[in-house]
């Protein structure tokens, strides 16, 4: 599989994990080309990837996964050996006052793809998904594995899980070439300043108020975007069709402890730290079991959480004009 993909669509390529992704696959493989399909919404940012333009190995499409005649006519056209769709509502918050857009674009927009790719006999589709499709878990309760049910407890989770069922249907309904990837919180460069992370850094920076909800205890799984591109182009290439595999960062923290290092990586006092209102219905604790992508792709975390905050704190620190573009909105006056 590995030696035989050299044109791939990347769906979400300006999205943060996506750019990451694109970045790293255009780079280690001199033969490869990438185009990018992303509808610009607001995690859109074309700031993200504007070094590449001049790139002859990178195309940049602007469209929407939910408008399916473009997107058949696109997969039809491509020539593609491999589909990787990262494109997705991802903000829970925003998912719980609408979750409209939610669904179309994580279930239609799925759909539609896995529709073009059929047709198209596109060799090999990923599925980027989340851990949230799994639900909440206790305290002492082990990890989440491949095989845990999905109860997913929030409109975002609910799409992402109704989008990893499509593609489990369409493997085992249309014998299509799948994978599904699900991963644990993601942190690292090019993040959009809504996640903990990226927000907390920021606002930091500025002197402005961390926003912590309920009581901070929260428990999160962290995996370095880089760690976790590393494993979808394991499952790409190396992942066994119909299966599903986890990504995560064996790295459980408090949300507490993350937003008190924030704030001793940016020289900060706790004082900034304001606590809120906890969001409807928030999941107390993820912890992702990644033993299955270990032992049948190779795949291991190479980043640690103190080595990855403190790189990502310092990327924010030296892309104060990035930062700036995000906050103000003059990201979205320009076209990729």
């Amino acid at each position: 599989m590995s030696s035989s993909i050299k044109r791939i669509l990347v769906t979400g390529g300006c999205g943060f994990i996506g750019a990451n992704f694109v970045r790293m696959e255009l780079e280690q493989d001199p033969g490869l080309s990438i185009t990018n399909l992303d509808a610009l919404t607001y995690a859109g940012n074309p700031d993200n990837l504007a070094d590449l333009a001049a790139e002859p190995r990178y195309r940049f499409v602007k469209g929407d996964v939910a408008d399916r005649p473009f997107i058949m006519k696109l997969v039809a056209e491509g020539g593609f050996d491999a589909l990787v769709h990262f494109a997705a509502e991802s903000h829970v918050d925003r998912s719980i006052e609408d979750a409209t857009p939610f669904l179309r674009t994580n279930v239609i927009g799925t759909q539609n793809l896995l529709d073009a790719a059929r047709a198209a006999k596109v060799p090999r589709y990923v599925q980027v998904s989340t851990d949230e499709v799994y639900g909440t878990l206790g305290p002492d309760d082990p990890a989440f594995t491949e095989d845990t049910p999905l109860t997913p407890n929030s409109p975002y989770s609910a799409s992402k899980a109704g989008a990893d069922l499509l593609v489990r249907a369409a493997f085992h309904t249309h014998g299509m070439n799948v994978v599904t990837t699900r991963c644990s919180n993601n942190y690292g460069p090019y993040q959009f300043p809504e996640k903990l992370i990226p927000l907390f850094v920021t606002n930091a920076l500025a002197d402005i108020p961390l926003p912590v909800y309920g009581d901070g205890k929260q428990v999160r799984d962290w995996i370095h975007v880089l760690d976790h591109c590393r494993g979808v182009d394991a499952a790409l290439r190396k992942g066994i069709s119909g299966e599903v595999y986890n990504f995560g960062g064996r790295s459980e923290r408090y949300n507490m402890d993350v937003t008190k290092a924030v704030l001793q990586l940016t020289g900060k006092p706790d004082t900034l730290i304001r606590y809120v209102t906890d969001r409807p219905g928030h999941d107390r604790r993820y912890a992702v079991d990644c033993a299955k992508a270990e032992s049948e792709l190779g795949w291991t975390q190479t980043v640690t959480f103190e080595k990855g905050l403190a790189d990502t704190v310092a990327w924010y620190k030296a892309n104060a004009a990035w930062v700036d573009r995000v906050k103000s909105g003059a990201y979205r006056n320009q076209e990729a």
